[in-house]
């Protein structure tokens, strides 16, 4: 047997539902994806096995012979899965919320706050699955699901958490030592301290600072996989970063961190919430509306 790794899970799901229904669109509709990133998963699937699965088409798709071979193989192999995984699953609890999210939203936003929402509503549960990209994202256990990913391409049944701001903050020891005293203005005074920015997303430090009035071709020096490591570090000392609103919130209320600028700059990619699997439980209902009033309420105790 080969000790090679197997291709991602999530890109055999994405090629099963597409071949299934004979549409990457369709196929992002039932898997929760955008139709971009389906079309991603299908296209590294084809790159490593060295063959097209699909025929493009101006008006649809169509199966190669080498994805009508590996169709049923990988169908059998999902039921599979899915039956295994079935034998496992606990009795559907009703006072058991399940939130998929990302590390940054756990740690930085709803531990502060979950203490709240249990105490609000007695004898709830819950249990937070954290992932990091769209694909690991489980939508046959959660209730609830916290994405973060393009603003524009948001399910339509997403709603925005927070209003899907960028935000330039630092450490208030690093703005005392550093800040010159002139009538330049904040990024002008700071343009010699290292810029720590997220990869993964489409909002960059060029486009902030051109967005206040002060075009720059400076490139950020620390680049993080997450807003919650840019808070991190930005909290430490090391530099000013460029971080999501919603995230750097409660660290700017605690003191820990200061916005560096006035001005908040809309995401291209953000954050949404919505419930899951057609989930209209009393829970899943009230945590959704909940956690929406603490963003904004986060956000606008942090940056009025």
């Amino acid at each position: 047997m080969s000790n090679r790794a197997l291709p991602p899970i999530g890109w055999f799901r994405s090629f099963e539902s597409a071949a299934r229904l004979l549409s990457f669109t369709a196929a992002a509709n039932e898997l929760g994806l955008t139709q971009s990133a389906v079309s991603q998963q299908i296209r590294s699937l084809e790159m490593r096995f060295g063959c097209a699965l699909f025929v493009r088409k101006s008006r649809g798709i169509a199966l190669t012979d080498e994805g009508r071979r590996l169709l049923p193989q990988v169908s059998d192999g999902i039921n599979n899965l899915t039956a295994a995984s079935a034998a496992f699953e606990p009795a559907a609890d009703p006072k058991l919320l399940t939130i998929a999210t990302s590390v940054s939203v756990a740690q930085w936003f709803l531990v502060p706050r979950l203490k709240s929402f249990i105490k609000k509503n007695n004898g709830v549960r819950i249990r937070i699955q954290t992932t990091v990209w769209p694909d690991e994202f489980v939508a046959s256990t959660a209730d609830v699901q916290i994405r973060f990913g393009p603003i524009d391409s948001t399910h339509s049944t997403s709603k925005p958490l927070g209003s899907n701001r960028i935000a330039l903050v630092s450490s208030p020891d690093l703005i005392k030592k550093n800040a010159k005293k002139t009538s330049s203005t904040p990024i002008a005074n700071l343009s010699h301290l290292p810029l720590i920015q997220s990869v993964g997303t489409s909002d960059t430090w060029q486009q902030f600072s051109e967005h206040v009035g002060e075009p720059s071709d400076r490139q950020a020096s620390i680049f993080v996989d997450s807003h919650g490591m840019s808070v991190d570090f930005a909290k430490s000392g090391a530099g000013i970063a460029l971080v999501s609103a919603l995230i750097s919130a409660p660290t700017i209320t605690a003191g820990a961190l200061v916005p560096v600028h006035s001005t908040l700059m809309r995401a291209k990619d953000g954050y949404s919430v919505e419930t899951l699997n057609g989930n209209n439980s009393a829970v899943a209902k009230k945590f959704t509306a909940w956690i929406r009033t603490e963003a904004q309420q986060a956000e606008k105790l942090a940056f009025g």
